[in-house]
């Protein structure tokens, strides 16, 4: 759309924003920081991942008198984003190192003649004299600097020819100045503000919360194995395996084609070309899988990736936020799973010990140590990761994470169990670590048990009613909190402090919440599996013919189309290009381009079908949450199913009877187990009803309490799983 086409008494700035990019209304904070610059004001653009931010600066350069400069880091950005705005339309280019001389001669020349709007560029060739001197002869509206975080030597990914930006002011006075960024501490912000000039800028910042984005920590044990089975439950599902080393990132990737999953590796140490084809082959949907190191992400435009997987743990918070991230861009379900072990932290503490200075090392520990409380911690993950960027978390309707899930309400009295796990520290010589003794604590008879002589300790098998899983809990609280250290220096050997002391000899209390039940082993499923989706055949047509379509002019899917307009284009089954118009995602450039093959293609499904529209106002929202239950609640159903009382499946399964009710618990809780008769009778079930009714059901005491005598824990458990299930 021109300016020249916007009629009297138009709005610009909407009509720009339906014609060209086919939306009708802005996100939050987008209209103001639109409006903002084309007044002439700088701004400070602080806004999440998915938050559109490149729209706050892709429009105005629409409207501004003279060229948009975007200062970008990544040549991937660069390509991605104008591959899109040159489908919509726009005169949009970019000038970097992986051109050729001749081709670069020919878009400076462009530039020069005024024929382009919007130009990206890297920051060291923007500053250079003769780069200096064509802007200046051009003449310059807007400079957004993208990725602004990149100027800070306090952020997470500090690029020190970012500094070099700030003698643009003085060679372009006039010139309007937007930063953005989607992560920067109050620390990083402060520093990009003093060092591009912007401190009367004008202030935008989102909320750092993804609500979107499902986090879940998972013990890092047989986790390529956990890996595939979620991706063949996801199979046309888009993700991330983020991976520490070059060597990891092959050998994952190499693993997950063996399994028969379309995988690409991407690193630092590959050819520039391959690792451009592994980029591009991701983001036309040519494979389902990339596995990469952090040097892979940062820019990617694709906004369908619909999981992140941190094989390996990364080394601050700030990294996970910014890498889990890349997930649901197009504000769709998306699941952001990490990996954790201990030895992932005693590799990182390896390399910090190897920083120069007493102060690197320090600053390096004390991210990894945020990093490590936040994967131990069972409280909720979302509260403690907006906390690192100073924002309070007042709850979310929805799934949040897997520790809101398993949501210990009680906590329970860890005295008597902590006192074993000491003292079989004790006894062991403080010499192994946890797997070691927890095993003794089971009465293991391994082969190097028995050696040393450990299966004749006091403390050998005293622990065997309680699952591994639960020791291991404990054993990370008892390391958390200070009571045991693990001695990277003696193989992470676990040596008990006086804390641990006073635990064993002078009746410390370790009162913990009680130890969670995961109750997730497969999450949200991507919108071919999703009965969420009205005509998820059609759907799937759509996606098909949008991948022709992409691949005939060679750009990803979603500058055709996202999934977010496809979604809609199949539940309200548009038979006119005016109908066309009223779809999210739809304008004009994009309606005559691509309009009339959708059009074919839905009234093609409609003749065949004889499918109905839904109404924008009926449709239902996407949830694309599956609710199922892990593995080892699985086998315990199975038991159920087969007719064993709740305590025979334990004493069958060889687990504490609090355990496989927790198992009974999340199957009545997931619809697995619709009938509780036979648990609970239908008199009692009344009783327990009523009294929930009165208390409510967040707790367990003040039911119990209500109820009095001859009623267990057990039983309000699995009546008040049946309530939930049926709400």
């Amino acid at each position: 759309m021109q300016l020249s086409q916007i009629q009297d008494g138009e709005d610009p700035v909407l009509a720009m924003l339906k014609a060209t990019f086919g939306y009708s209304q802005f996100r939050p904070l987008q209209e103001n920081i639109v409006r903002t610059i084309l007044s002439g004001e700088d701004a400070f653009v602080l806004l999440p991942t998915g938050g559109g931010k490149s729209l706050c600066y892709q429009l105005p350069a629409l409207l501004m008198d003279s060229m948009t400069v975007v200062v970008s880091p990544l040549i991937a950005l660069m390509k991605d984003q104008v591959d899109a705005m040159t489908t919509l339309g726009v005169a949009a280019t970019f000038i970097n190192s992986s051109l050729a001389s001749a081709e670069i001669s020919q878009r400076q020349t462009a530039v020069a003649r005024g024929e382009i709007k919007l130009l990206y560029v890297a920051p060291e060739r923007l500053v250079t004299p003769a780069f200096m001197q064509l802007l200046s002869a051009t003449g310059v509206s807007l400079f957004a600097i993208d990725e602004a975080h990149c100027v800070s030597e306090w952020g997470h990914d500090f690029r020190p020819e970012y500094r070099e930006l700030r003698q643009l002011r003085a060679r372009f006075p006039n010139a309007t100045y937007a930063a953005l960024t989607a992560t920067a501490t109050p620390k990083v912000q402060s520093d990009i503000r003093t060092q591009l000039g912007l401190g009367n800028a004008a202030s935008f910042q989102g909320s750092f919360n993804r609500g979107n984005l499902y986090y879940e920590v998972r013990e890092k044990q047989r986790a390529f194995d956990q890996i595939v089975a979620y991706i063949r439950q996801h199979r046309d599902a888009s993700g991330i395996i983020y991976c520490h080393s070059r060597a990891s990132v092959e050998s994952v990737a190499e693993r997950l084609r063996t399994n028969g999953i379309r995988a690409a590796a991407y690193h630092g140490g590959m050819d520039g070309s391959d690792r451009q084809h592994a980029q591009e082959a991701f983001v036309r949907d040519d494979v389902q899988v990339v596995v990469a190191t952090i040097a892979f992400g940062m820019g990617i435009d694709k906004p369908d990736v619909r999981f992140v997987f941190h094989y390996d743990m990364p080394k601050n918070l700030e990294g996970f936020y910014q890498e889990s991230g890349r997930a649901g861009r197009d504000g769709d379900p998306a699941d952001c799973i990490l990996f954790y072990s201990y030895g992932d932290v005693a590799k990182h503490r390896h390399f910090i010990d190897e920083k120069p200075t007493p102060a690197l090392r320090n600053a390096a520990l004390s991210q990894l140590q945020q990093m490590a409380d936040w994967a131990e911690s069972p409280t909720c993950r979302r509260v403690a990761l907006l906390n690192y960027f100073d924002e309070d978390f007042a709850g979310q309707d929805g799934r949040c994470c897997d520790a809101c899930d398993a949501a210990p309400t009680e906590r329970e009295d860890y005295s008597v169990p902590a006192q074993m796990f000491l003292s079989c520290i004790k006894r062991t010589g403080e010499r192994f670590g946890a797997t070691y003794v927890i095993d003794v604590l089971r009465g293991s008879q391994a082969e190097r048990i028995v050696r040393f002589g450990h299966d004749r300790l006091s403390t050998w098998g005293i622990g065997k009613d309680r699952p591994k899983e639960e020791w291991q809990y404990l054993s990370r609280a008892l390391i958390r909190a200070g009571h045991v250290l693990q001695d990277e220096n003696d193989y992470n050997a676990l040596k008990i402090t006086q804390r641990g002391y006073d635990v064993l000899f002078k009746g410390e209390h370790i009162v913990l919440p009680k130890a969670p039940v995961r109750t997730r082993s497969s999450s949200r499923g991507e919108a071919a599996a999703d009965d969420s989706t009205a005509h998820p055949d059609l759907f799937q047509n759509l996606r098909v013919l949008r991948k022709q379509l992409a691949d005939d002019r060679g750009v990803p899917p979603y500058v055709v189309f996202p999934d977010t307009t496809l979604r809609q284009l199949a539940a309200r089954l548009p038979q006119t290009p005016a109908d066309m118009l009223r779809i999210t995602g739809v304008g004009q450039r994009k309606l005559q381009e691509f309009g009339g093959e959708f059009l074919v293609a839905i009234r093609s499904f409609v003749g065949e079908t004889g499918a109905t529209a839904v109404s924008a106002t009926s449709e239902a929202p996407v949830q694309r949450i599956q609710r199922s239950l892990s593995m080892t609640a699985a086998s315990t159903l199975e038991l159920i199913h087969d007719g064993m009382t709740v305590e025979a499946a334990a004493r069958e399964r060889g687990l504490a009877l609090t355990t496989v009710e927790g198992h009974v618990e999340e199957a009545i809780e997931s619809g697995a187990l619709t009938s509780i008769e036979s648990l609970v009778a239908n008199d009692r079930r009344a009783t327990i009803e009523a009294a929930i009714g009165k208390v409510g059901d967040e707790l367990l005491r003040p039911i119990m309490d209500e109820l009095g005598d001859g009623f267990t824990f057990a039983d309000i458990r699995f009546v008040r799983a049946a309530r939930r299930a049926t709400s």
